[in-house]
Protein backbone atom coordinates (compact mmCIF):
# COMPACT_ATOMS: atom_id res chain seq x y z
CA UNK A 1 0.00 0.00 0.00
CA UNK A 2 2.88 2.43 1.03
CA UNK A 3 4.73 1.89 -1.82
CA UNK A 4 1.25 2.43 -4.22
CA UNK A 5 0.99 5.47 -2.33
CA UNK A 6 4.50 6.73 -2.93
CA UNK A 7 3.83 6.50 -6.87
CA UNK A 8 0.89 7.74 -7.23
CA UNK A 9 2.41 11.04 -5.23
CA UNK A 10 5.21 11.09 -7.43
CA UNK A 11 2.89 11.07 -10.63
CA UNK A 12 0.57 14.11 -9.16
CA UNK A 13 4.21 15.47 -8.37
CA UNK A 14 5.49 15.60 -12.30
CA UNK A 15 1.60 16.42 -13.39
CA UNK A 16 2.44 19.77 -11.77
CA UNK A 17 6.11 20.21 -13.03
CA UNK A 18 6.01 18.51 -16.61
CA UNK A 19 4.11 20.68 -19.25
CA UNK A 20 0.92 19.12 -20.65
CA UNK A 21 2.86 17.40 -23.21
CA UNK A 22 4.06 14.57 -21.31
CA UNK A 23 1.66 14.31 -18.58
CA UNK A 24 0.66 11.29 -19.73
CA UNK A 25 3.90 9.57 -19.66
CA UNK A 26 4.38 11.03 -15.45
CA UNK A 27 1.06 9.38 -15.23
CA UNK A 28 2.12 5.71 -16.04
CA UNK A 29 5.32 6.61 -14.43
CA UNK A 30 3.31 7.04 -11.28
CA UNK A 31 0.95 3.56 -12.03
CA UNK A 32 1.46 -0.37 -11.52
CA UNK A 33 3.14 -0.78 -15.13
CA UNK A 34 5.73 1.33 -13.79
CA UNK A 35 8.09 -1.97 -14.66
CA UNK A 36 6.64 -1.99 -17.78
CA UNK A 37 8.54 0.60 -20.18
CA UNK A 38 6.11 -0.73 -23.12
CA UNK A 39 3.02 0.11 -21.36
CA UNK A 40 4.64 2.92 -19.87
CA UNK A 41 4.62 4.02 -23.40
CA UNK A 42 1.45 2.86 -24.84
CA UNK A 43 0.11 5.00 -22.04
CA UNK A 44 2.27 7.95 -22.58
CA UNK A 45 -0.32 9.00 -25.83
CA UNK A 46 0.65 12.89 -25.35
CA UNK A 47 3.83 12.53 -26.07
CA UNK A 48 5.04 14.60 -28.45
CA UNK A 49 8.60 15.56 -30.96
CA UNK A 50 11.80 14.20 -29.14
CA UNK A 51 10.18 12.69 -25.98
CA UNK A 52 7.46 10.18 -27.99
CA UNK A 53 10.51 9.33 -30.07
CA UNK A 54 12.57 8.28 -27.22
CA UNK A 55 9.80 6.36 -25.64
CA UNK A 56 9.21 4.28 -28.77
CA UNK A 57 13.01 3.69 -29.28
CA UNK A 58 14.32 3.68 -26.01
CA UNK A 59 11.78 2.83 -23.81
CA UNK A 60 14.03 1.53 -21.09
CA UNK A 61 15.23 5.24 -20.10
CA UNK A 62 11.99 6.18 -19.25
CA UNK A 63 12.49 4.30 -16.33
CA UNK A 64 15.89 5.97 -14.90
CA UNK A 65 14.08 9.42 -15.40
CA UNK A 66 11.56 8.30 -12.88
CA UNK A 67 14.71 7.29 -10.87
CA UNK A 68 16.26 10.49 -10.93
CA UNK A 69 12.77 12.26 -10.03
CA UNK A 70 12.62 10.04 -7.21
CA UNK A 71 16.31 10.88 -6.39
CA UNK A 72 15.37 15.09 -6.83
CA UNK A 73 12.09 14.85 -4.36
CA UNK A 74 14.37 13.05 -1.40
CA UNK A 75 17.05 15.50 -1.87
CA UNK A 76 14.99 18.41 -2.00
CA UNK A 77 13.47 16.77 1.33
CA UNK A 78 16.97 16.38 3.27
CA UNK A 79 17.64 19.59 2.11
CA UNK A 80 14.72 21.66 3.31
CA UNK A 81 13.65 19.29 6.38
CA UNK A 82 14.39 22.04 8.60
CA UNK A 83 13.01 24.67 6.96
CA UNK A 84 9.38 26.13 7.03
CA UNK A 85 8.63 24.87 3.80
CA UNK A 86 9.97 21.09 3.97
CA UNK A 87 9.57 19.97 0.45
CA UNK A 88 6.19 18.27 0.93
CA UNK A 89 5.14 15.49 -1.08
CA UNK A 90 1.46 16.31 -0.20
CA UNK A 91 0.00 16.67 -3.68
CA UNK A 92 -2.46 19.01 -2.90
CA UNK A 93 -0.07 21.40 -1.58
CA UNK A 94 2.76 20.49 -3.57
CA UNK A 95 0.72 21.50 -6.47
CA UNK A 96 0.53 24.99 -5.61
CA UNK A 97 3.41 25.27 -4.86
CA UNK A 98 4.58 24.83 -8.33
CA UNK A 99 2.33 26.91 -9.93
CA UNK A 100 3.82 30.09 -8.54
CA UNK A 101 7.53 31.07 -9.91
CA UNK A 102 9.43 31.20 -6.49
CA UNK A 103 12.34 30.17 -5.02
CA UNK A 104 11.22 26.73 -3.64
CA UNK A 105 9.95 25.84 -7.34
CA UNK A 106 13.43 27.01 -8.78
CA UNK A 107 15.21 24.41 -6.32
CA UNK A 108 12.65 21.80 -7.34
CA UNK A 109 13.24 22.09 -10.77
CA UNK A 110 16.58 22.14 -10.49
CA UNK A 111 17.02 19.20 -8.22
CA UNK A 112 14.66 17.40 -10.53
CA UNK A 113 16.93 18.22 -13.83
CA UNK A 114 19.86 17.20 -11.77
CA UNK A 115 18.16 14.07 -10.78
CA UNK A 116 17.39 12.83 -14.07
CA UNK A 117 21.11 13.46 -15.22
CA UNK A 118 22.69 11.57 -12.64
CA UNK A 119 19.95 8.84 -12.57
CA UNK A 120 20.31 8.59 -16.20
CA UNK A 121 24.17 8.84 -16.45
CA UNK A 122 24.42 6.39 -13.38
CA UNK A 123 22.56 3.61 -15.53
CA UNK A 124 25.22 4.07 -18.28
CA UNK A 125 28.17 3.47 -16.19
CA UNK A 126 26.63 0.72 -14.66
CA UNK A 127 25.78 -1.25 -18.11
CA UNK A 128 21.57 -1.05 -17.32
CA UNK A 129 21.58 0.85 -20.79
CA UNK A 130 22.49 -0.25 -24.08
CA UNK A 131 22.77 3.22 -25.69
CA UNK A 132 25.16 4.53 -23.88
CA UNK A 133 28.06 3.53 -21.55
CA UNK A 134 31.56 4.08 -19.97
CA UNK A 135 32.94 8.06 -21.28
CA UNK A 136 34.51 8.00 -24.68
CA UNK A 137 38.45 8.93 -24.19
CA UNK A 138 39.78 9.08 -27.65
CA UNK A 139 38.64 12.91 -28.09
CA UNK A 140 39.56 13.98 -24.57
CA UNK A 141 42.45 16.14 -23.73
CA UNK A 142 46.17 14.47 -22.65
CA UNK A 143 46.13 14.45 -18.85
CA UNK A 144 48.36 16.83 -17.22
CA UNK A 145 51.19 16.49 -14.91
CA UNK A 146 50.76 15.26 -11.79
CA UNK A 147 51.01 18.32 -9.41
CA UNK A 148 52.62 16.27 -6.80
CA UNK A 149 55.28 16.41 -8.35
CA UNK A 150 55.63 12.36 -8.04
CA UNK A 151 56.63 11.71 -11.57
CA UNK A 152 53.87 8.83 -11.80
CA UNK A 153 52.41 8.50 -14.85
CA UNK A 154 49.04 8.33 -15.39
CA UNK A 155 46.70 8.52 -18.72
CA UNK A 156 42.49 8.40 -18.99
CA UNK A 157 40.83 4.96 -18.73
CA UNK A 158 39.29 3.04 -16.53
CA UNK A 159 35.11 3.81 -16.75
CA UNK A 160 34.28 7.29 -16.39
CA UNK A 161 30.62 8.54 -16.27
CA UNK A 162 29.22 9.67 -19.33
CA UNK A 163 27.63 12.54 -18.13
CA UNK A 164 26.86 14.21 -21.85
CA UNK A 165 24.32 11.45 -22.66
CA UNK A 166 22.73 12.32 -19.57
CA UNK A 167 22.50 16.09 -19.66
CA UNK A 168 20.75 15.65 -23.13
CA UNK A 169 18.29 12.75 -21.78
CA UNK A 170 17.52 15.63 -18.93
CA UNK A 171 17.14 18.03 -21.37
CA UNK A 172 14.90 16.36 -23.82
CA UNK A 173 12.41 15.70 -20.97
CA UNK A 174 12.69 18.59 -18.85
CA UNK A 175 13.05 21.13 -21.33
CA UNK A 176 9.77 19.84 -22.66
CA UNK A 177 8.71 22.78 -25.25
CA UNK A 178 5.32 24.80 -24.82
CA UNK A 179 2.87 25.88 -27.49
CA UNK A 180 4.10 28.24 -30.36
CA UNK A 181 3.77 31.60 -28.86
CA UNK A 182 3.28 30.69 -25.57
CA UNK A 183 6.94 31.60 -24.69
CA UNK A 184 6.78 33.55 -21.38
CA UNK A 185 8.63 34.96 -18.57
CA UNK A 186 7.85 31.56 -16.23
CA UNK A 187 8.75 29.64 -19.28
CA UNK A 188 12.25 31.49 -19.56
CA UNK A 189 12.40 30.93 -15.49
CA UNK A 190 11.57 27.51 -15.27
CA UNK A 191 14.09 26.50 -17.99
CA UNK A 192 16.92 28.56 -16.78
CA UNK A 193 16.71 26.28 -13.29
CA UNK A 194 16.61 22.78 -15.51
CA UNK A 195 19.62 23.92 -16.95
CA UNK A 196 21.17 25.28 -13.27
CA UNK A 197 20.19 21.99 -12.23
CA UNK A 198 22.05 19.96 -14.91
CA UNK A 199 25.29 21.85 -14.56
CA UNK A 200 25.28 21.25 -10.94
CA UNK A 201 26.36 17.90 -12.19
CA UNK A 202 28.26 18.27 -15.43
CA UNK A 203 30.50 20.95 -14.53
CA UNK A 204 31.67 19.09 -10.92
CA UNK A 205 32.87 15.83 -12.40
CA UNK A 206 36.07 14.65 -10.16
CA UNK A 207 38.97 12.73 -10.90
CA UNK A 208 39.37 9.12 -9.90
CA UNK A 209 42.75 7.10 -10.42
CA UNK A 210 44.14 3.65 -9.61
CA UNK A 211 47.87 2.73 -9.53
CA UNK A 212 49.26 0.09 -11.73
CA UNK A 213 52.80 -1.79 -11.13
CA UNK A 214 54.49 -4.54 -9.66
CA UNK A 215 54.29 -5.48 -5.94
CA UNK A 216 52.25 -2.78 -5.31
CA UNK A 217 54.39 -0.19 -6.48
CA UNK A 218 52.52 3.27 -8.59
CA UNK A 219 54.16 3.12 -11.88
CA UNK A 220 51.29 4.12 -14.07
CA UNK A 221 48.09 5.51 -12.79
CA UNK A 222 44.95 4.65 -14.51
CA UNK A 223 42.27 7.94 -14.54
CA UNK A 224 38.95 8.50 -14.99
CA UNK A 225 35.86 10.73 -14.84
CA UNK A 226 33.39 10.07 -12.32
CA UNK A 227 29.79 12.40 -11.13
CA UNK A 228 29.54 14.29 -7.54
CA UNK A 229 28.01 12.50 -5.09
CA UNK A 230 24.18 13.56 -5.22
CA UNK A 231 24.37 15.12 -1.70
CA UNK A 232 27.40 17.77 -3.04
CA UNK A 233 25.10 18.81 -5.81
CA UNK A 234 21.57 18.87 -3.30
CA UNK A 235 24.23 21.06 -1.38
CA UNK A 236 25.40 23.36 -3.69
CA UNK A 237 21.76 23.81 -5.14
CA UNK A 238 20.98 25.14 -1.66
CA UNK A 239 23.29 27.71 -2.11
CA UNK A 240 22.22 28.93 -4.96
CA UNK A 241 18.90 28.73 -3.36
CA UNK A 242 19.90 30.62 -0.78
CA UNK A 243 21.47 33.24 -3.22
CA UNK A 244 18.89 32.95 -5.88
CA UNK A 245 18.48 36.03 -8.28
CA UNK A 246 14.62 37.90 -8.65
CA UNK A 247 14.49 39.01 -12.32
CA UNK A 248 11.59 39.95 -14.72
CA UNK A 249 10.60 40.02 -18.20
CA UNK A 250 12.31 42.06 -20.69
CA UNK A 251 10.30 43.99 -23.05
CA UNK A 252 11.03 41.80 -25.94
CA UNK A 253 9.50 38.76 -24.11
CA UNK A 254 12.76 36.39 -24.57
CA UNK A 255 15.36 37.92 -21.83
CA UNK A 256 15.19 37.95 -18.30
CA UNK A 257 16.56 40.98 -16.66
CA UNK A 258 17.17 41.45 -12.54
CA UNK A 259 15.53 42.97 -10.17
CA UNK A 260 17.00 46.10 -8.22
CA UNK A 261 20.31 48.17 -8.53
CA UNK A 262 23.35 47.65 -8.89
CA UNK A 263 22.92 43.67 -9.56
CA UNK A 264 24.69 41.72 -11.41
CA UNK A 265 22.76 39.52 -14.15
CA UNK A 266 22.67 35.98 -12.78
CA UNK A 267 24.80 33.58 -14.43
CA UNK A 268 23.93 30.14 -16.05
CA UNK A 269 24.68 28.38 -12.65
CA UNK A 270 22.01 30.63 -10.32
CA UNK A 271 18.73 29.81 -9.57
CA UNK A 272 16.30 32.52 -10.24
CA UNK A 273 12.93 33.58 -9.73
CA UNK A 274 9.91 36.35 -10.27
CA UNK A 275 7.51 36.00 -7.23
CA UNK A 276 8.21 36.52 -3.74
CA UNK A 277 7.41 32.99 -1.09
CA UNK A 278 4.83 33.55 1.10
CA UNK A 279 6.43 33.13 4.77
CA UNK A 280 4.45 29.46 5.37
CA UNK A 281 3.90 29.91 8.87
CA UNK A 282 0.31 28.94 8.34
CA UNK A 283 -1.53 26.30 6.54
CA UNK A 284 -3.33 27.64 3.48
CA UNK A 285 -4.30 25.90 0.92
CA UNK A 286 -4.22 28.44 -1.71
CA UNK A 287 0.00 29.08 -1.52
CA UNK A 288 0.03 25.86 -1.19
CA UNK A 289 1.48 26.41 2.90
CA UNK A 290 0.86 23.13 5.09
CA UNK A 291 2.09 25.49 8.14
CA UNK A 292 4.80 25.39 11.25
CA UNK A 293 2.20 23.62 13.41
CA UNK A 294 3.32 20.25 15.30
CA UNK A 295 6.44 21.10 13.72
CA UNK A 296 9.48 19.20 15.62
CA UNK A 297 12.09 22.85 16.10
CA UNK A 298 15.16 22.83 17.92
CA UNK A 299 15.12 25.02 21.49
CA UNK A 300 18.52 25.95 21.48
CA UNK A 301 19.48 26.75 18.11
CA UNK A 302 19.47 30.47 16.93
CA UNK A 303 19.69 29.16 12.60
CA UNK A 304 16.74 28.56 10.64
CA UNK A 305 16.08 24.95 12.89
CA UNK A 306 15.61 27.05 15.79
CA UNK A 307 12.23 27.07 17.46
CA UNK A 308 11.80 30.97 17.21
CA UNK A 309 12.33 31.26 13.37
CA UNK A 310 10.55 27.99 12.83
CA UNK A 311 7.35 28.46 14.78
CA UNK A 312 7.29 31.90 13.59
CA UNK A 313 7.86 33.50 17.08
CA UNK A 314 4.56 31.11 18.46
CA UNK A 315 6.02 29.53 20.35
CA UNK A 316 6.61 25.91 21.16
CA UNK A 317 5.64 23.44 23.63
CA UNK A 318 7.86 20.42 25.43
CA UNK A 319 6.16 16.91 24.77
CA UNK A 320 7.84 14.00 26.16
CA UNK A 321 8.11 10.95 24.22
CA UNK A 322 9.52 7.02 24.68
CA UNK A 323 9.98 4.22 21.82
CA UNK A 324 11.74 1.44 21.61
CA UNK A 325 15.23 1.24 19.98
CA UNK A 326 18.18 -1.68 18.85
CA UNK A 327 20.48 -1.19 21.08
CA UNK A 328 23.69 -3.43 22.86
CA UNK A 329 23.93 -4.56 19.19
CA UNK A 330 27.12 -7.73 19.11
CA UNK A 331 28.29 -9.46 15.72
CA UNK A 332 28.53 -13.03 16.30
CA UNK A 333 30.14 -14.95 13.46
CA UNK A 334 29.16 -15.80 11.01
CA UNK A 335 27.23 -13.47 9.96
CA UNK A 336 24.60 -12.49 12.81
CA UNK A 337 23.96 -8.95 14.99
CA UNK A 338 22.23 -9.68 17.94
CA UNK A 339 20.51 -6.66 18.82
CA UNK A 340 18.48 -6.09 22.41
CA UNK A 341 15.68 -3.70 22.97
CA UNK A 342 15.77 -0.73 25.16
CA UNK A 343 13.12 1.81 25.77
CA UNK A 344 14.34 5.53 25.35
CA UNK A 345 13.06 8.83 26.22
CA UNK A 346 13.26 11.77 24.18
CA UNK A 347 12.35 15.35 25.06
CA UNK A 348 10.66 17.01 22.04
CA UNK A 349 10.11 20.76 21.25
CA UNK A 350 6.73 21.20 18.91
CA UNK A 351 5.60 24.49 17.55
CA UNK A 352 2.47 25.68 18.91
Amino acid sequence: MTARLSRIQLALFFISLCPVNIIGLWWAVGSPLVMDPNSICRKAKRLAGKQAELCQTQPEIINEVAKGARLGVRECQYQFRYRRWNCTSHHKYFGKILQQDIRETAFVYAITAAGVTHSVTQACSMGDLLQCGCEATRNRPPPKPSSSGDGVKWEWGGCGDDVEFGYEKSKQFMDAKRRKGKSDIRTLVDLHNNEAGRLAVKLYMRTECKCHGLSGSCTLRTCWKKMPHFREVGDRLLERFNGASKVMGGNDGKTLIPVGQNIKPPDKQDLIYSDESPDFCLANRKTGSLGTKGRMCNSTAMDISGCDLLCCERGFREETVVFEENCLCRFHWCCVVQCKKCMVRKELSLCH
